[in-house]
This record gives structure tokens, sequence and C-alpha cells, in this order.
């Protein structure tokens, strides 16, 4: 079979039901990862258990409206990785570059608002060391920025696959697993903004 064949082949929509996205190793790296992140969500609980006064007055103090708004930028950016993923997989690729142009500003955004929301922090004196509750609160949500990051490299290298005309079996495989780690970064922001912002 050409490559052409098998390009046809993995992009039919009839062909799309019941496939699994991306590479194996992709989620054997995903599931990994989430499940760093669940210990760490137990943990934060557990401390907070222990101290409820403490981690529900140091949360007053957190912005929930860039929380709220940062959540919606990851939701918009997940839908428009899936509308991107969906015309390449349909061979109608053209719209996906600027889809996944527009995930990626989505991302960028919400980096300028965590960047501003921890130099609002550190300008009035609140670090790491503070108190445990501000302790997780860095330490989670750094780990979720820094993962963010990767994910707008990775959404970068996608952008640039989805300006092919035509995708091989392969190339399909790395533009949906690169979706997948965007999707992940998604999720996990959907669970820490509640545990961190919400939860007393």
């Amino acid at each position: 079979m050409s490559t052409t064949e098998v390009a046809e082949s993995v992009t039919t929509p009839d062909q799309a039901k019941g496939h699994i996205p991306g590479e194996p190793g992709i989620w054997i790296f995903i599931l990994g990862d989430m499940a760093v992140f669940a210990v760490l969500f137990g943990t934060f609980l557990v401390y907070r258990s222990k101290d409820v006064a403490l981690f529900d007055s140091a949360q007053s103090h957190l912005n929930t409206t860039f929380g709220l708004i940062n959540t919606l930028l990851l939701l918009v950016s997940s839908v428009l990785v899936v509308l991107a993923v969906s015309a390449v997989r349909s061979r109608n690729p053209r719209p996906a570059p600027g889809l996944i142009a527009g995930a990626i500003a989505c991302g960028l955004a919400f980096s300028v608002l965590k960047v501003v929301e921890y130099v609002g922090k550190i300008d009035v004196g609140i670090t790491p060391q503070t108190n445990t509750f501000y302790m997780f609160y860095f330490l989670l949500t750094g780990l979720h920025w820094f993962h963010l990051i990767l994910g707008l490299a990775v959404l970068t290298y996608l952008l640039v696959s989805a300006r092919r005309k035509r995708h091989d079996a392969r190339q399909l495989a790395w533009l949906e697993g690169g979706g997948c780690f965007w999707h992940m970064v998604d999720l996990l922001w959907i669970v820490l903004f509640p545990l961190i912002y919400l939860l007393n």
C-alpha cells in the first residue's frame, strides 16, 4: 500500500470511530503523569485535612477570577485542538493551522495571567515558604504551568505538521498524540482549579 493510500485510509471519518488516538507511548506517558499528579492531589488533601482553617484562610487570598478565566481559556483551546485534528483526519486540513494557532493563543494568555498572579503574590510577600497551603499552591500550579509550556511547544509542532496537505499514518498518530497531551494539560487544570481555588 502506498503512502497516499495509507493517508487516505487513516483519515476516513468512518474508520475514526472506535479509534484510539496517538501512539501507545504517549498514553503511557500521559497515564504516568496523571498518576503523579493524583498522588500530589491526594497529599494536598491529607495536609488540608490536618489544618483546614489555615488552608481556607490562605485560599481566600487567591484570585478566583483569574482561575476561572484560565479554565475557560484551556477549555476553548481543547475544543480548537479537537476541531483541528478532526479536520486533518477528514482530509480537510485547511482550517487546522488556524485552529491550532488559536489554541496556542489561549495557552499564551493562560501563561500571562499566571505570571501576573505569581507576581501579585510575591509582591505582597507570599511565597512557597509562607505556609503549607502556598507551598502546595506554587508546587501544583507551577508544575502544571511547566506542562502547559511543554504543551505549547507540542502545539507549535502540530501547527507546522497541520500545514501538510497529506498525512500518513505516523504523522496522524503524532498529531493525535500531541492533541491528547494538550487535553491532559486541560484536564489537570480542571481538577486543580476547584481543588486549590474553590474547595473549602
